[in-house]
């Protein structure tokens, strides 16, 4: 039985409906990416894992408890991380504040945590004590990370984590998400660049016009004719 489990879900904002009976699932410590064109609803299924769009139909069941329509705040407590594409940082608190942000349903900031990230991620204790808005976007975003990792999640939503970054910067983010699945996270990542994310992951999901179109081993997708053709660019 998957860890996530998204099952014939229509969700969308307001009465604008995206997602039309989208399915997802994600295993215990998978790494599983979804793709497709622009406006295809792949951040508003992220999105609505976590809580985050309007709920119209189908259900998200979760290490098989039903969180379906429940509120970020629950969602978190369950085992779930999320780091949206954008404004993922306090830009005036310093690194090291921004990670103990992430732990703040917690009574007090675990050292274990703090130390489990400053090895994931180096310069980040580096630059401990430097304003996160002063620093660069790829820092940035693996500031965003790993204060999502700061309450050890099951799961991680990742939104486009390479979005933005200067090409020289791209592997080094997806080595990151790597390592973070190699560590034992289960991730679930919505990725433009989606020939290298099939190439990394486990799994791939394509959606297209809110539905879904393939699913298959990353690696299957990723050498797919068809697939290459409409969606990677031949």
């Amino acid at each position: 039985m998957a860890m996530l489990e998204v099952t014939d879900l229509d969700a969308g904002y307001g009465d604008l409906q995206i997602l039309h009976g989208v399915d997802l699932g994600v295993a215990e410590g998978e790494y599983v990416v979804i793709v497709g064109p622009n406006g295809a609803g792949k951040s508003t299924a992220m999105k609505s894992v976590f809580g985050l769009t309007t709920y119209m139909g189908g259900s998200v069941e979760f290490n098989g408890r039903d969180i379906t329509d429940r509120s970020p705040d629950e969602i978190i407590h369950l085992g779930i991380g999320y780091v949206p594409q954008t404004d993922n940082v306090f830009p005036s608190l310093t690194v090291e504040e921004n990670l103990e942000m992430g732990a703040y349903i917690l009574d007090g900031v675990p050292e274990d945590a703090l130390e489990s990230v400053f090895e994931q991620f180096p310069i980040l204790r580096e630059r401990r004590d430097q304003k996160t808005g002063a620093m660069s976007g790829g820092q940035q975003q693996m500031v965003a990370m790993g204060r999502a990792l700061m309450l050890d999640p099951d799961l991680l939503l990742l939104d486009e984590p390479s979005a933005g970054l200067a090409p020289d910067l791209v592997d080094e983010m997806f080595d990151h998400v790597d390592g973070i699945n190699d560590d034992g996270t289960a991730v679930l990542v919505v990725e433009q660049n989606a020939k290298e994310a099939l190439r990394r992951c486990d799994r791939g999901y394509v959606l297209v016009q809110g539905q879904n179109r393939y699913e298959d081993a990353g690696d299957v997708l990723l050498n797919d004719e068809e697939v290459r053709q409409q969606f990677l660019g031949g």
